[in-house]
């Protein structure tokens, strides 16, 4: 038999009822592929999805298709394929495919921690622009953002935003996909150009204010670089309002600017005189 080859188009729905059908007919995770493109093997021989169901029937638990489902969302090699994998040998009795302790369960556990650490980023580093009145009324919205994840995550973890921001109607724009809330969520896959637009353009008008705050609290001597970029990682900088200031300040720091231990606009201030009763 040669190599199957599909495309799920990028959805977990597809891609589970693709899998089906293949663990129905007990086609072998080795003989089929999710990949982008062509099949990497010159000498494989291309087959197609066989038609129908076939004889053979399983149950899964329903506890591994939610981590197959979450896993889903991780953008990068192998992406469908593993899950396949690892469904294969769950549907064949070998529950530890499904286990961190396993060499293929802790590669699925890797990716799923990761897509909930790109959740927790996404409601940490959204910075929303409020707009004007009169645009507001024109496009329906009060706030926009514009944010790059890293995987999948947007149409799970946005429902984090409805709850914050009350009665507010926002849009959530990104390089693949966007969602626009005002009472109802309207998801697109597809995050439409003219909403990429209203987010990547529009202006803040506290920004310079929140630029002059941040650097006033800056504090030089309490910089640790790798911890910083541990919890907030330099690709999430180009969005935030302060972040052409952030390698600036580290920089000063370096520079031995950590003996002040505060801002520079702070340092110069002449301060105040206090003056302390002195106890008994």
């Amino acid at each position: 038999m040669g190599m199957i080859e599909l495309d799920c188009d990028d959805t977990f729905e597809l891609w589970r009822d693709q899998a089906r059908s293949l663990l129905s007919h007990g086609i072998d995770p080795s003989q089929v592929t999710w990949s982008q493109g062509l099949i990497n093997d010159l000498l494989a021989v291309p087959a197609t999805l066989p038609e129908g169901r076939g004889p053979y029937r399983t149950q899964v638990p329903a506890q591994l298709l939610n981590l197959l489902q979450t896993a889903a969302r991780y953008h990068g090699e192998q992406r469908w394929n593993l899950l396949y994998e690892v469904l294969w040998r769950v549907a064949h009795g070998d529950r530890t495919a499904m286990l961190p302790g396993d060499s293929l369960g802790s590669e699925l556990h890797r990716r799923i921690k990761q897509v909930r650490r790109e959740a927790h980023h996404l409601h940490a580093y959204v910075r929303f622009t409020p707009l004007p009145a009169d645009l507001a009324d024109r496009l329906q919205l009060d706030l926009v953002a514009y944010y790059e994840p890293a995987h999948d995550i947007l149409s799970e973890a946005c429902e984090h935003f409805a709850e914050r921001l009350g009665k507010q109607r926002w849009l959530i724009a990104t390089h693949r996909d966007g969602i626009r809330y005002d009472g109802e969520f309207d998801y697109r896959r597809q995050c439409p150009d003219e909403w990429r637009e209203w987010a990547k353009n529009a202006d803040d008008p506290g920004a310079e204010l929140w630029r002059t705050y941040y650097r006033h609290i800056f504090n030089p001597a309490r910089l640790n670089p790798n911890v910083m970029r541990q919890h907030m990682p330099g690709r999430f900088w180009q969005h935030l309002t302060e972040g052409d200031l952030i390698p600036q300040l580290v920089g000063l720091a370096r520079q031995g600017k950590q003996r002040d231990g505060q801002a520079l606009e702070v340092a110069a201030q002449a301060g105040k005189s206090l003056r302390i009763k002195p106890q008994q």
